[in-house]
């Protein structure tokens, strides 16, 4: 197996067993340029964005089927974004927004979360198909930021003691982001009902202080590798291991085949209203900005 470099495009788990904590890191480089490439996002959707890829990463690399899906969607009412979608399905990461270029022109240069997404929630799902498991959970879009956002998730919706941080900024010609999630453990076995979590557990305070003292540039930095960034918070902590890596990159499964299945469902009355005037059916992913021209007789 090739050995996964811990710079950039990766997910690393972590565990310090004497305070019951865990988490992942991660940073994204060239998956984020990849994603934006054919957008044409202003800056500051470009950022969001490539924050939310972050979170994604750090949220689908939790999943232990090789199967699993983690799909996060922000839906919104009178903000600038009114969607933004991330999935993450085996290391394959993939997200768009959709925006409103007038309402984003009006805002500030730093927007808050209000300010972009209006009143709007923040859900995410994960899918493992082989166990036949489906979980969802949703919440307001609050906080100064995505991060934010999400440790009101899982305070909310898993009633997990969690610590969320999210960086990206724009080096050069090419975007960095990076992210750190951390969680207390249920007291006694992992997966045991989370009625045994406690909320205020003296351990807790701990992680979280040095969990939170990492700095946007250490989560950014391409020269810094994860484990040692890891080190740099932790290294006076009894013990703190670190589990194997995922590697990251992008991925969109849209594919002309695919598209010309999914067509050929729909009824003959509904393909032929789908026809333009170049006699042709056009399908365009938002994802990846390809648009498919597909020949209506080859779906009869």
């Amino acid at each position: 197996m090739p050995q996964i470099d811990l710079k950039t495009d990766a997910a690393l788990g972590v565990a310090i067993p004497s305070r019951d904590a865990r988490g992942r890191i991660a940073r994204l480089g060239p998956v984020v340029d990849s994603v934006l490439a054919n957008h044409g996002y202003p800056p500051i959707i470009e950022q969001l964005l490539a924050e939310a890829l972050t979170l994604t990463a750090l949220l689908g690399s939790l999943l232990k089927e090789a199967e699993g899906q983690l799909t996060l969607q922000a839906q919104t009412e009178g903000g600038a974004i009114d969607l933004m979608v991330c999935d993450y399905l085996g290391g394959e990461l993939r997200g768009y927004v959709r925006h409103d270029a007038e309402k984003l022109a009006a805002l500030p240069s730093e927007p808050t979360l209000k300010q972009l997404f209006g009143d709007g929630y923040l859900a995410i799902t994960f899918d493992q198909p082989v166990a036949k498991e489906r979980y969802q959970g949703i919440v307001p879009l609050e906080g100064k930021n995505l991060g934010e956002a999400a440790q009101s998730y899982f305070a909310q919706s898993e009633q997990i003691p969690s610590l969320v941080r999210l960086a990206a900024e724009k080096r050069g010609e090419h975007w960095f982001a990076g992210g750190l999630l951390l969680q207390h453990l249920p007291e006694g076995e992992e997966g045991r009902d989370r009625l045994h979590t406690r909320l205020d557990h003296p351990d807790w305070p701990h992680v979280a202080i040095l969990g939170g003292s990492v700095k946007p540039d250490e989560l950014t930095d391409p020269e810094l590798p994860l484990d040692d960034l890891i080190w740099r918070l932790f290294h006076e902590e009894e013990e703190v291991r670190t589990l194997p890596a995922t590697a990251l990159r992008r991925g969109c499964r849209c594919d002309p085949d695919y598209v010309r299945s999914v067509i050929a469902r729909f009824p003959a009355d509904e393909r032929e209203a789908m026809v333009g005037d170049d006699g042709l059916i056009r399908v365009d992913c938002a994802f990846c900005s390809s648009s498919f021209a597909i020949e209506p007789q080859a779906l009869s």
